[in-house]
């Protein structure tokens, strides 16, 4: 019996996407004083592909539930390759970058881009350019099922407007994917056919459905010396409960995730349930174009992403946000000083756990970090070098080192 059409995530048979969730490996390396380097992006890659047998591999050994990375703008690179295009980049800072996976039916793409364009007018965002990402099948399985399900990788550059702040911009960038994202679902009328990988001036994400050692083959730019970060956040899948698919990879835009979020069904219902009560003095009027907060269909940890997202572009510094959504064990616990447990009772009054057995790192491109579920029961190991570097797994953790 047929349980799964991959055209679309829905209930089938005795599956149900409302109980999806993932077990994984997850890393990161970064830069304590942010220097960048292509080192950073080696070593990200190192430590993805010594996480591989944390992810899953199907009956095709050539097919796994996915992988990624997480990085900071690599922006000398990109400049010389737009400038190929004859398409000029301002500074850092001045722009963003939009990774987007399109249709794989051509008709469709000037339908997506034309409202990219649109909504972006509408908020002042111009427009810079668009860039084909530079990718190599040739690592993938020749399925042609798999083959099919294969996205087109696609690059918009937004310029910042006039005198608006770096993290008013990254604001208005995350109205602007949430906004093109729900019209564009509309129009196509389908959620399958269109993602939006990342849209910052900050970070980009790249991943897709692969083995760990298949990312870096098949992105072409991963392969690139002038690839600079001061951090790489990277993750391999194994999806439990779950169909693997091309948007499901991590990282998402801000969150990367081992384990099971098994409140994940409550906290999306909460979700939804105060949205008509929600305001924001930074978000405005937006907050009634980025609804929904979550989708149906998505995993536990796309569901988190949206949610600490949210709390993040609401004003939330990163760090109190990860411990509104996921605190320690504060009830009753004789150890911990009064302040800390304050902060916890408070925001228990406003703001359910995602609980489970979870280890989650997750960054804004200038901060990065990772936080253990209350219980400790997906455990991370950290590590800081005496070249400013730190790096944390969850699993043995190897990195090259000198003679």
């Amino acid at each position: 019996m047929k349980i799964f059409d991959k055209k679309r995530n829905k209930m089938e048979g005795l599956y149900d996407p409302r109980n999806e969730h993932d077990s994984c490996g997850l890393g990161f390396i970064a830069n304590i004083k942010g220097r960048k380097s292509n080192d950073i992006i080696q070593k990200g890659i190192f430590i993805l592909e010594n996480l591989e047998h944390r992810g899953a591999t199907g009956a095709d050994p050539l097919v796994g539930d996915g992988a990624g990375m997480l990085t900071q703008i690599p922006h000398e690179m990109y400049r010389e390759e737009m400038e190929k295009l004859s398409c000029s980049l301002p500074d850092l800072g001045d722009y963003g970058v939009g990774m987007f996976f399109f249709p794989k039916e051509v008709e469709y793409h000037s339908l997506v881009k034309g409202i990219i364009v649109k909504f972006s007018e509408e908020q002042g965002i111009k427009l810079l350019g668009w860039r084909d990402i530079p990718v190599n099948n040739e690592c993938l399985s020749k399925d042609e099922e798999i083959r099919e399900a294969e996205p087109i990788h696609v690059q918009g550059f937004f310029k910042k407007p006039e005198g608006m702040s770096e993290d008013d911009f990254e604001r208005n960038l995350y109205i602007l994917r949430k906004k093109t994202t729900n019209k564009i679902y509309k129009e196509l009328g389908s959620e399958e056919l269109y993602y939006a990988v990342s849209l910052s001036s900050r970070t980009v994400v790249y991943k897709g459905m692969f083995l760990a050692d298949q990312l870096a083959k098949y992105y072409l730019d991963l392969q690139d010396v002038r690839y600079v970060s001061a951090l790489a956040l990277v993750h391999q899948r194994f999806s439990t409960n779950t169909f693997p698919s091309w948007r499901l990879a991590h990282p998402y835009r801000m969150v990367a995730h081992n384990g099971e979020i098994n409140t994940s069904r409550g906290n999306v219902n909460w979700m939804a349930a105060r949205q008509a009560g929600l305001k924001s003095h930074l978000l405005g009027e937006n907050l009634n174009d980025i609804w929904p907060i979550t989708r149906e269909g998505q995993s536990d940890t796309a569901s988190f992403d949206n949610a600490i997202e949210l709390l993040y572009q609401g004003g939330y510094p990163l760090q109190h946000a990860s411990m509104m959504l996921i605190p320690e064990a504060w009830a009753g616990n004789p150890l911990m000083d009064r302040k800390r447990k304050s902060f916890y009772e408070f925001h228990a009054s406003i703001m359910e756990p995602w609980d489970g057995p979870a280890a989650i790192a997750f960054t804004d491109g200038k901060k990065i970090g990772a936080t253990l579920d209350r219980n400790g029961l997906r455990p991370a190991r950290y590590f800081v070098s005496d070249d400013d570097t730190v790096a944390v797994s969850y699993t043995h953790l190897t990195l090259p080192t000198k003679a």
